[in-house]
């Protein structure tokens, strides 16, 4: 983590604070967190400390926790890296930590401060060095400086749209799985119509339920554990050195939200009914699309489901999302002509399964076997709540 949204103080300026309060809100990694303090004292918010929305870097001072009649230092600036030991007594004490920047030397002389990379970006698109403006520290030119000059050339009449924490976090992850993983993806075409005819027959029972009632996505949930107790290699998460089969099933469900995707975790689908797994799925949804998702809400999964049918997409090629194995990719249910024995057609609902394995985990027939299993299911849904 480089940076961070700060979204606001949960005390206010000269309230005293006791180890372990939550003291301000900062959106990191894809999600809200409430950050706590590590000691006790008087609070004192910096005066050119964060305005909610601002993004700061780690290492900003936020803010002081003073001693009574203890005055905090005029201006903020990026804590020092000293050992704990000697820092005891050496003043206000800083809310966020982080090791101070290594300013690497630079020539002397009249010579432009850069690093060598700059310097090499700089001779490879020839770029004047005099006639950039330094973002790092010291004055000193990077060579994210050079290349963004050398690109405006290009972008004339263009929007730049700054990126925000979650999507440099969903981009993160998604080089992480590309760079970790052996991703192979396998499809399988089964027949919806018992799958559509359950979730009517739940519809109909809407005015007699007190609860949720639960989506086809859900019941994609419910028959997904059923399959993967079956086939628990598909569920297996790695490790340095060994693999980890879980107990007990907690999937992940991809969401869309206006920042970007969220995976929430629906816990124990194995052992819940169908109507726990809508109340946890619709309650996570909602928490995600509002930015009130838990960094503990997205964690634990062993397996994880994405569901493009409602936006019309057939097939698609899903990311595992590691340290997990597979991701099941779910298309649109599409009412096709299906060519019977006698020569005749007649009119079905089919779907189409994408599976995304990890073949360092899984070989392609232990994969094919689960998808098997699952569209069986699928085509018979009742045998997937026993």
């Amino acid at each position: 983590m480089e940076e961070g949204k700060f979204l606001s103080w949960l005390k206010k300026d000269g309230d005293f604070i006791k180890e372990g309060d939550p003291l301000f809100t900062l959106e990191s990694d894809k999600a809200a967190q409430e950050v706590e303090a590590i000691d006790s004292g008087l609070l004192h918010i910096a005066p050119d400390g964060p305005k909610p929305g601002d993004v700061i870097k780690v290492g900003h001072v936020l803010g002081y926790l003073l001693a009574e009649g203890e005055i905090a230092p005029v201006s903020s600036a990026p804590v020092s890296n000293q050992p704990e030991e000697k820092a005891k007594d050496s003043g206000p004490k800083n809310l966020i930590h982080s090791p101070a920047p290594i300013l690497v030397p630079t020539k002397t002389g009249t010579e432009t401060p850069a690093s060598p990379r700059a310097r090499r970006a700089a001779k490879e698109h020839r770029v004047d060095l005099a006639t950039l403006a330094p973002t790092g520290q010291g004055g000193r030119i990077r060579e994210r400086d050079v290349l963004a000059a050398a690109s405006s050339i290009f972008t004339t009449g263009m929007k730049q749209v700054p990126l925000t924490p979650m999507r440099r976090t969903i981009a993160a992850r998604l080089m992480h799985s590309r760079q970790t993983t052996v991703p192979v993806t396998i499809t399988a075409r089964c027949d919806a119509t018992a799958l559509l005819a359950f979730r009517q027959q739940l519809k109909s029972l809407s005015s007699s339920l007190q609860h949720a009632i639960p989506t086809i996505n859900d019941i994609f949930v419910k028959l997904t554990a059923a399959a993967l107790r079956q086939h628990r290699m598909l569920a297996a998460t790695w490790g340095e050195d060994h693999l980890m089969i879980p107990e007990s099933m907690h999937l992940g469900i991809a969401v869309d939200t206006e920042a970007g995707l969220l995976v929430p975790v629906i816990r124990d689908v194995g052992t819940s009914t169908l109507t726990q797994i809508a109340a946890q799925s619709q309650k996570l949804i909602a928490a995600a699309r509002s930015g009130q998702l838990a960094a503990t809400d997205m964690q634990g999964a062993c397996f994880t489901l994405s569901n493009l049918g409602s936006l019309g997409v057939e097939a698609f090629t899903p990311v595992i999302n590691p340290p997990e194995s597979a991701i099941l990719g779910i298309g649109a249910i599409v009412r096709e002509a299906v060519p019977l024995d006698d020569g005749t057609f007649t009119a079905c609902d089919r779907l189409t399964l994408s599976l995304t394995f990890d073949h360092r985990v899984n070989d392609g027939a232990a994969a094919a076997r689960f998808l098997q299993t699952l569209r069986h299911l699928i085509e018979h849904p009742l045998l997937g709540l026993v």
